[in-house]
């Protein structure tokens, strides 16, 4: 990370933002492209209840590709059908260039439409984003690298896997303690698990959180940085997720006979639905052309009955 460099694009982004498990389901998607993603239908599986938390979760969209576009453009339609309130973003939110023009191509630009609509992109940083993101509006960070907020009967966690020191562990550690929210859901960019061909498992951040996770109850766990998409069989207790397909795609790299995978699609970029009602986690999986490629309901696992 290029820290000073980064600390420098803090007000010319102040400036520019201010301007401007049981599956219930499965899907297989054809990941060729051959139906247009600005035609085709989005059939939703999840049950839109009155009360329910709704949520998107995608990781490394900072493209500004046609694809990212395409995919945006499903997950436009997808709210049609299923009125999400905002989306986890899992970092790797900008590639290459940071400047406010990159900002308005890489994001605004696609997600013009969702963000008129009221939605909140929360994002956490990835291996290619500069820490001055978390200056950035539409990221909703507050200017830090890690953070915590609630949505209903839910408490989200955005860890910044890039520097997991012993403070921000402490922080984790502290506020874990003390929640008593039904669902505690944590979100970063490196994955704990993966059958990644290219990274595949962070052992040394699984090392260092899964401890914490299982001590105080930690119900599921969303990572980007490969780039596919992947279901892990639950790990002590916990639901982890693979969602790195917004804005790139690693075809083919999902390990074959993966003893982690429960599903995985690599053919095409996608992302992710969450619906939590009450005691149930439930999810969908969809691809650029507008199909589903997994799909089912969590319990709490934590839940006492």
């Amino acid at each position: 990370m290029k820290r000073i460099h980064a600390y420098l694009l803090i007000v010319a982004l102040l400036i520019f933002s201010s301007q401007s498990v049981n599956v219930a389901q499965n899907g297989n998607g054809n990941g060729k492209g051959k139906v247009s993603a600005s035609t085709t239908p989005v059939k939703i599986n999840l049950p839109v209840k009155e009360g329910a938390v709704r949520f998107v979760i995608i990781g490394d969209t900072g493209t500004g590709s046609k694809k990212q576009h395409e995919l945006a453009d499903i997950l436009l339609k997808a709210r049609q059908a299923f009125p999400y309130d905002f989306v986890l973003l899992l970092g790797d939110n900008l590639y290459g260039g940071e400047s406010p023009a990159d900002y308005k191509s890489k994001f605004e630009d696609v997600y013009r439409p969702i963000l008129d609509q009221k939605v909140k992109f929360y994002a956490t940083l990835g291996n290619h984003d500069e820490p001055a993101q978390r200056f950035y509006q539409f990221f909703n960070m507050d200017g830090k690298e890690y953070y915590r907020f609630t949505k209903g009967n839910i408490a989200f966690y955005s860890l910044n896997s890039n520097y997991l020191d012993q403070k921000q562990l402490k922080w984790l550690e502290d506020e874990l303690a003390k929640d008593t929210s039904e669902w505690k859901i944590a979100f970063h960019h490196h994955p704990p698990y993966s059958s990644g061909g290219k990274h595949g498992s962070d052992a040394a951040l699984r090392k260092v959180v899964e401890p914490i996770f299982v001590k105080y109850g930690v119900n599921a766990d969303f990572a980007g940085h490969d780039h596919f998409y992947e279901r892990i069989k639950p790990q002590k207790g916990i639901y982890y997720f693979v969602s790195g397909a917004g804005g790139k795609l690693r075809s083919g790299d999902v390990k074959d006979n993966s003893p982690l995978t429960d599903k995985a699609f690599d053919r095409d970029m996608s992302f992710m639905l969450a619906e939590v009602v009450d005691n149930q986690l439930y999810f969908q999986v969809i691809s650029r052309t507008g199909e589903t490629v997994d799909a089912g309901v969590l319990a709490n696992q934590r839940k006492k009955n």
